[in-house]
This record gives structure tokens, sequence and C-alpha cells, in this order.
């Protein structure tokens, strides 16, 4: 567990929960779950101190679920909300960078290790806590990323740090989204490979079982993110429904709320359509492969249709000079073998031929 105090112009590390407020800034308490389970008792006791009101029961247990979807709760005291991250599991870094990328092996892991653990927001007026995975990176990236804003505000005059929980929240949402945009490179090659063995010509694929499992976890993908867009929608219609500013400063903030909303719901959207794309090309994939499959059994069987077509007449030519009759023309003469070898030739020459100009021996037919 580790706490922040982040003001507009401060941003320090605490060892311990304060007794009380600060008087400029907010509280951010990021733990990882595990702890938040150990430490609730102190984390109620001080937010009861601070804010009068604590977390509902409910909230917590959902805090504490590492299974629950994407979703928003708002009380009057505070809102919660869970966001389900898409990044790169724990130990498959190198999975995206081995030499082993365009096998279809790889594609199926590449699917397989986008991790979907939830990350938890409570937001108060002037305490943001939130739960993270064991492996989450989130919160050590903004602990160094808000201390190089400081030293950027000292250096430069201009502070870039978060002016309210809230603030601080869509930007780690914002974070985790846009990691996913960083992602969809590699897993977008790793698919390619899948459709490239599906069209490669004379392809003999059979492991239809990594395709299911390519469409089911590009489906979760696509639940997730569903998930996603409507936590935050609810989040942006509760942030319409709070109480007006009077102050201009006030109003100035909750209108820059509004606009990091939508940029978040923008992001969710490009990964939605994102994550659609990928599944719609591989259902194409699958469907253009049995189409060309199906194209080479037709070429096939018109070649043996052909071929059959041209042997049946010399099968009758040989059964009417193989019939048990004394009486047949040819049958009789010397060069009778010859005659009828010479004219098994010119017919069937002469359907190659035809066959041949009609295209009916090419690959394609004549339209």
């Amino acid at each position: 567990m580790r706490i922040f105090h982040v003001s507009p112009d401060e941003f320090t590390e605490l060892d311990s929960l304060p007794h009380a407020l600060p008087a400029n800034g907010f509280i951010w308490i990021g733990s990882a779950r595990r702890e938040f389970e150990v430490g609730c008792s102190e984390i109620q006791q001080q937010l009861h101190a601070w804010t009068g009101a604590g977390l509902v029961d409910l909230h917590v247990s959902d805090l504490l679920n590492n299974q629950l979807p994407s979703h928003f709760d708002d009380t009057s005291w505070y809102d919660m909300l869970v966001f389900r991250r898409l990044a790169a599991g724990a130990g498959s870094k190198n999975l995206f960078l081995d030499e082993d990328r365009g096998t279809l092996a790889s594609a199926q892991r590449a699917l397989a290790a986008i991790d979907t653990s939830p990350v938890g927001f409570a937001i108060f007026d002037r305490v943001l806590i939130t739960i993270h995975p064991v492996d989450c990176q989130v919160r050590e990236y903004f602990a160094l990323r808000l201390a190089q804003h400081l030293r950027e505000s000292d250096a430069r005059g201009v502070a870039r740090l978060p002016t309210s929980p809230a603030d601080l929240m869509l930007r780690m949402v914002n974070h985790m989204v846009d990691s996913y945009l960083e992602l969809r490179r590699l897993l977008t090659r790793h698919l390619s490979s899948l459709q490239n063995e599906l069209l490669r010509p004379n392809s003999r694929f059979s492991d239809w079982q990594l395709v299911l499992s390519s469409r089911d976890a590009l489906h979760l993908l696509e639940d997730t993110c569903e998930d996603q867009r409507s936590a935050i929608q609810e989040w942006i219609d509760a942030l319409d429904e709070w109480p007006p500013e009077t102050l201009p400063a006030a109003q100035r903030e909750r209108e820059l709320l509004r606009v990091r909303s939508r940029d978040v719901l923008e992001h969710i959207e490009r990964v939605l359509n994102h994550v659609r794309r990928l599944g719609q090309s591989a259902e194409g994939a699958v469907q253009m492969h049995f189409s060309a499959l199906g194209q080479r059994t037709n070429d096939i069987m018109r070649t043996l249709t052909v071929l059959t077509a041209i042997f049946l007449p010399l099968n009758l030519i040989t059964g009417i000079f193989g019939m048990n009759f004394d009486e047949i023309p040819l049958i009789h003469k010397t060069n009778g073998f010859a005659l009828s070898l010479g004219l098994m030739l010119l017919v069937g020459g002469g359907l190659v031929t035809f066959f041949w100009r009609k295209r009916y021996l090419g690959t394609t037919s004549r339209r």
C-alpha cells in the first residue's frame, strides 16, 4: 500500500495515513488487492474521520473481487468504478518479441497473454482509493510520472498534476486503455499468421481448435470492451448530474473532467472497433479458406469430368471392336488396328483441343 498527497503544486509520498486531510489537494491510496483486504478496517476508520462515511460493504466486496466485470456505481458520498484492464499478462513480455511470433502457436499464446484483471476506484471529493492486481504497473507508472510532472513544473513554472481524485482516476483509466492500443499491432501481426495459414495455397489446415480458441478470446475481449464502455458512459451520466458549480475555476475543472471522460470513451470505442475488426478478419479468413477449398474441389472435379468425357468415346470404340461378331469393319484388314488406333487418337486429340479452347482443362473456366 502506497499513500500520496497530491495537490496542484505538490506530490509527496506519505509513510502512513494522515490523521486529517491536508489543507490543499487530495489523498491517493494505491493498494494491491491483498493489502487492501488486510488493511481495510484501518482505511475505513480514516475515511470516517476524513469524510464522515466509509465504503459500503458491498463495494468492498466488489473491490476485492478479481472476477468482477467493469461497472460503475455511486452513492451520496463517493463514486465507485471497476475497470478491467487490457494489458500483457505477467511473464508474457518476451512472447511478443520472440522469434517464433510468426507461428500459429504464438498467435494463440498472444491472445491468451492479454490480462483483463480489474482495477477498482473509489472516488471521494478529496480521497482516491485505487485497488490493483499484484502485477499491475499502473500505480508505479503514475507515481513516477506525477513526480516527473512536479519536477517539470518546478523548472518551467507550469503544473500538470491532477487537480482532483476524479482527474487522476480518468488519467489512469485512459492509460490502461492506451496500453491496449500499444499492443494492437503486435496482436494483429500474430492473428495475420493464422489468416496466412488459412489462405496459403494447397493448405491442409486442420487445427480448428486453434481457430475456435482464438475466436473465443476475441469475443472475450469484445465483451470486456463493451463493459468498459458502459461503465464510462454511466460515469459521464453521473458527472452530468453533479450539482452545478458557481466558481469559474470549479466550472473549468468540471468541464475538463467532461472532456477527459469523453476522450476515454472515444479511446474505448477505438479499442472495441479494433477488436471487432480482428474478429471479422478471422471470420472472413475462415470463409475465404472454405471458398478456396471449394474452388479447388470444383477445379479437380471439372478436370476429372473432362478426362472422363475424353476417354468415353475411346471406350466406345474399343467396346465396338471388342464385340464377338465376325463381320466388323476393319477387323480382317492388316492395317485395321492402326486405323482404329488413329481414329481413337484423332477423336481424343479433337476432344482435348475442344476442351482446352473452352478452358475446361485450365485453372479457371471461361465465363
